[in-house]
């Protein structure tokens, strides 16, 4: 498959979909739609931060009515949550405890762990009746455990903070994910430049990747900012989800003859 095949797409996706943050996604995705009126792929979160199962009939209708517009539902983990072995050493403590702030819940788990919590996640759509063509792991960290239980499910794709994979078919595209760090104004600053960076950077690329998170929408600076890269990445870029893409790559690497 080559690069100059694929369609020139831009793929926005909200991160960590629940109960508790919905209200957050909804104002994220108010502001999209002020934009444009696209199709956005949905992380959702089975059992996040294993918060009481309050399950709210008003949320689940609200993502069937997402489903039905045309947005796309994915597997983002089930608890979001690091709930594996104590981390050993700087490193891993580093990126289990500061740069995840312990939600890298597929980093540090063995092959059965992942593997379980795959299953109780895709049984979790199934029950809904809600198609599942993607499984994102929290933080988009997978250790090599989660990577052996993935393949043995059928999902068409994953993605990772620089890359979409295509699973099953041995190819993935390079494209760095924009996404926003908020949790200071000095971290707001540095990310609303280094994605400038980015987006120029990645102008002839095929696929244009723009990651929200809930907490974005508390910050309008951050949530400008992203509303003006949809913009303009729409005036030489076709919207879709990262399953339309990923389909997309599949015909094209394996056309029907």
């Amino acid at each position: 498959m080559r690069r100059t095949d694929l369609p020139r797409a831009l793929c926005v996706s909200i991160h960590d979909v629940a109960p508790s943050t919905w209200p957050q996604c909804e104002r994220l995705l108010r502001a999209i739609r002020a934009v444009a009126d696209i199709p956005v792929s949905l992380l959702v979160v089975p059992d996040y931060h294993s918060l009481p199962r309050a399950e709210s009939k008003r949320y689940e209708h609200a993502l069937e009515y997402r489903l039905a517009r045309g947005d796309e539902l994915v597997l983002h983990g089930y608890t979001h949550l690091d709930e594996a072995e104590p981390p050993s050493g700087w490193r891993e403590r580093f990126i289990r405890q500061v740069y995840t702030q312990s939600e890298g819940e597929f980093y540090a788990i063995d092959r059965d762990e992942a593997r379980r919590r795959l299953e109780l996640g895709w049984k979790w759509f199934e029950r809904r009746g809600w198609p599942l063509e993607g499984f994102v792991a929290p933080a988009w960290l997978m250790g090599e455990g989660a990577w052996q239980a993935l393949s043995e499910f059928p999902f068409l794709y994953t993605t990772t903070l620089r890359r979409f994979h295509l699973l099953g078919a041995g190819h993935s595209l390079r494209s760095q994910s924009l996404v926003y760090t908020v949790r200071s104004s000095w971290r707001r600053r540095m990310s609303r430049e280094w994605n400038r960076l980015l987006y120029r950077s990645l102008q002839d690329n095929p696929l244009l990747r723009l990651s929200l998170h809930p907490t974005d929408a508390a910050h309008p600076e951050i949530v400008r900012h992203c509303c003006g890269l949809i913009e303009m990445a729409l005036r030489s870029r076709k919207a879709m989800t990262k399953g339309a893409f990923s389909r997309i790559c599949r015909a094209i690497k394996s056309p029907t003859r």
